[in-house]
């Protein structure tokens, strides 16, 4: 297990020496002792990327995909190892821990296949008297900052692209889960990824460390996946250095059944977009907006799945806090508990599979991103209905629709204000898509052939008319 600051590819202890516990949701018991970064660790970090900038970024494209492609190997032989060090520190059932090792693998892999597809472009001026030249490069060191309910994919969603741009990077990983991080810095190392490129610097303190990194005029990149509040705090330092931002922030994810749907397929897709992860996922459903032909009889299966689908804890008290206010938030106002409803006694973080109905205007967990296996239903009338609750938020990053109906499927795409749309399916998540928000879920897009031009700077080149002396 390794538990020290990765730093211009060595391990180290903090300079000051300080370290935090890391703990087991399941047990509420130290699981680790890890390193607890100063201010000053950060600069180092930010100092080995700056100095390995130049000479990774002329690496050649086929060089960094050669790397990541063993790194997307050697993270695939080592399930087991990764599956069950998530299972430890954030508390996802090993099976889930193992589909999120291969999820996260496969960023690895599918941007091991784009760095050698970075291209620019060649052209004509209209007036024919220039030829136009465009050629991509890297943005520069980047700092990443990511959350705890996925500590493998949110690291290699950042960092393969940027790996196969050309970027170097200081990674702060969250204080809840950094154990998969260090794995993941190390197996990098073994796939040949030189000093300095990727450092990692672990802390209770993140604004202590990463304050200063982002007033940095070397720095030139920020990217985050965490809360709207945290996100728009980090927007506004970036501006001092006008950096780059990819922003993946808070959601309040619609699931719209209608009154054509398969029920079935519906319920199943719920159970997905609700409970994957334990419902501690930015884009799990956060209100089911069923048309009111069939709520009852869609409530009742729903119930029947989540009732058996296991769960592991909560992250840590925090959490399983939140999750019980905003459940009692809503009982209070009148809301029928269907399923569940409390937290479990004992040791660990764990909380029941909850349904409700009847949820009153005004309830929190209509407006506020619930994280945790909560499902309120709420009925709708009529489609443009389903519309204006779905939009009646601040965030834009998921949206799940089920319906047999073509047309009106195309009309959701048209009208929903979202980043993206899960079409009859529970799950809209693919190394391959981009994936990102609107309004306030967030800036850029990660994944898909968009998420590599986050890590990108476009030059313009204007060429002379080459007859022009002839």
């Amino acid at each position: 297990m390794f538990t020290k600051l990765y730093i211009d590819g060595k391990w180290a202890d903090s300079s000051d020496g300080r370290t935090f516990d890391v703990l087991d949701p399941a047990t509420e018991e130290v699981l680790a002792t890890v390193a607890e970064a100063t201010p000053q660790d950060g600069v180092r970090a930010l100092d080995a990327a700056v100095a390995a900038q130049a000479s990774w970024g002329k690496t050649a494209p086929r060089a960094r995909a050669e790397i990541l492609r063993k790194a997307f190997e050697l993270v695939a032989e080592r399930t087991e190892e990764f599956a069950q060090l998530i299972t430890s520190e954030m508390g996802k059932p090993l099976a889930e821990s193992r589909a999120e090792v291969a999820y996260g693998a496969e960023f690895l892999r599918w941007f091991s296949e784009e760095a050698p597809r970075v291209s620019g472009r060649f052209t004509t001026a209209p007036d024919g008297k220039n030829r136009l030249v465009t050629v991509k490069r890297p943005v520069g060191p980047c700092l990443f900052v990511t959350p705890w309910n996925f500590p493998l994919a949110m690291a290699t969603r950042k960092i393969a692209p940027a790996i196969a741009a050309g970027c170097t990077m200081v990674l702060k990983p969250a204080e809840l889960t950094p154990l998969t991080a260090l794995l993941f810095a190390e197996v990098l190392t073994e796939a040949g990824l030189p000093a300095g490129v990727l450092n990692v610097v672990t802390t209770t303190d993140p604004g202590a460390v990463t304050g200063p990194l982002l007033r940095d005029p070397r720095l030139r990149k920020l990217s985050f996946t965490g809360s709207t509040a945290v996100g728009k705090k980090l927007i506004a330092q970036s501006a001092d250095q006008v950096l780059r931002v990819s922003m993946e922030l808070g959601g309040n994810a619609p699931f719209l059944v209608f009154e054509d749907a398969d029920l079935d397929a519906a319920a199943d897709g719920a159970v997905l977009a609700k409970l994957r992860n334990g419902g501690e996922a930015c884009v799990a459903a956060n209100r089911f907006l069923v048309h009111a032909s069939v709520a009852e009889e869609f409530t009742r299966k729903l119930a029947a799945r989540m009732r058996d689908y296991p769960l592991g804890p909560l992250v840590d008290a925090k959490t399983r806090a939140k999750v019980s206010e905003l459940v009692e938030d809503a009982v209070e106002g009148g809301a029928r508990v269907v399923l569940g409803g409390k937290a479990l006694e004992g040791k660990g973080f764990f909380y029941d599979a909850t349904v409700l109905t009847d949820i009153p205007v005004g309830a929190r967990l209509l407006s506020e991103e619930i994280f945790g296996p909560v499902a309120p239903v709420v009925t709708f009338e009529s489609e443009e209905d389903a519309v204006r609750l779905a939009n009646a938020t601040e965030y834009g990053l998921v949206c799940f629709a089920y319906t047999r109906d073509l047309h009106r499927g195309l009309r959701l795409a048209e009208t929903l204000e979202t980043g993206m749309l899960g079409l009859n399916t529970g799950i809209v998540s693919n190394p391959a898509a981009p994936f990102g928000g609107v309004k306030h879920s967030g800036i850029g897009r990660e994944g898909g052939a968009e998420g590599i031009e986050e890590y990108l700077e476009t030059t313009y080149v204007a060429v002379s008319d080459p007859f022009g002396s002839v």
